[in-house]
């Protein structure tokens, strides 16, 4: 009995050191971060313009990887399936797991199958109108989508656009038709044309077209204004009381990857995002660096998934 004890003790005692000495020596292979988006989205443009600097830190090649489908379940899910060694992680909006599990009735994966890493940098929406729409602030959107119907574009149902402008809706009292594209840039093409006379979509999308006056930015649906349009206002500055669509840009690990790892790797995308050249570059991608801990980054998409799923619920979005 005393001998079964003692190789339970060196049983328990090995797989502890072991576990620590992974985590000590962790990274030594490449490293994988999945975007469950294609190419050119906010999880590219973040992921590469810190790369280098999180290869320099952690002396291993970092490969981002594409895998887009099902609103980003598709990645999602193969990342909550890969082995919890430190070298698979999601890189990902957060409305994959505040707008996702209330919108999709069948997923293969769940929020408690991931540790957050880190909150890397939030970002907002535009709403936009065609100048042909003679409307010039948010209050003379309301009132003439009063007098009559009206519709708005949004790179998809149940994309950061579409959510954004519901809320919008929801507060202010009033419907719109919603006309949903496959991404941002083509739903700005027909709000360009005149197809669809407004649209809620995402801020390096539209700004070119807004400097150039072909769109006229009536409020940007974030907290705070936008970096790249520094006099457009709030919706809340704009008179939309309680009005908040910020979304984020996170990082996800398997749920059983060790807290060293978690804590390294986050020290790391936090030294490599918090540098002066990759916030510069990141605010004219209209983003604005976060670097959150673990903790804040997981309380806020338990409050955001709170609110996105009583707008879901009220609009009756649903997809299997």
């Amino acid at each position: 009995m005393y001998l079964l004890f003692q190789r339970l003790v060196v049983m328990a005692l090995g797989g502890l050191f072991s576990g620590l000495l992974m985590a000590q020596s962790w990274p030594h292979k490449p490293i994988k971060m999945v975007a469950p988006y294609p190419p050119g989205g906010p999880s590219d443009i973040v992921m590469r313009m810190v790369a280098d600097k999180l290869q320099l830190s952690l002396k291993q090649p970092i490969f981002l990887e594409n895998q887009s489908g099902a609103g980003g379940n598709i990645g999602a899910s193969y990342v909550s399936r890969s082995a919890p060694d430190g070298y698979t992680f999601l890189v990902a909006t957060d409305t994959i797991m505040t707008v996702n599990p209330h919108v999709y009735k069948n997923m293969s994966f769940k929020m408690d199958d991931f540790r957050v890493v880190s909150m890397l940098s939030s970002f907002s929406q535009t709403l936009v109108c065609n100048p042909s729409v003679g409307v010039k602030s948010v209050a003379d959107l309301i009132a003439k989508a009063k007098t009559g119907s009206m519709s708005y574009a949004s790179g998809g149902a149940g994309v950061p656009g579409h959510l954004s402008m519901e809320l919008f809706l929801a507060l202010i009292g009033v419907q719109m038709v919603h006309v949903p594209y496959k991404g941002p840039a083509p739903a700005a093409q027909d709000v360009l044309a005149g197809q669809v006379p407004c649209g809620f979509l995402a801020g390096p999308t539209v700004l070119p077209h807004i400097k150039a006056g072909k769109l006229v930015a009536l409020a940007v649906s974030g907290v705070s204004r936008s970096p790249s349009l520094p006099d457009i206002p709030t919706m809340v500055e704009a008179g939309v009381k309680g009005y908040e669509a910020d979304f984020s840009l996170v990082v996800f690990a398997p749920k059983q990857v060790s807290e060293e790892i978690i804590q390294k790797l986050r020290q790391a995308l936090v030294d490599a995002l918090r540098t002066p050249d990759a916030s510069e570059k990141l605010k004219l991608t209209d983003q604005v660096v976060i670097a959150s801990t673990s903790e804040e980054a997981t309380a806020k998409l338990n409050k955001d998934s709170a609110k996105w799923g009583s707008v879901v619920k009220r609009i009756g979005l649903g997809m299997d």
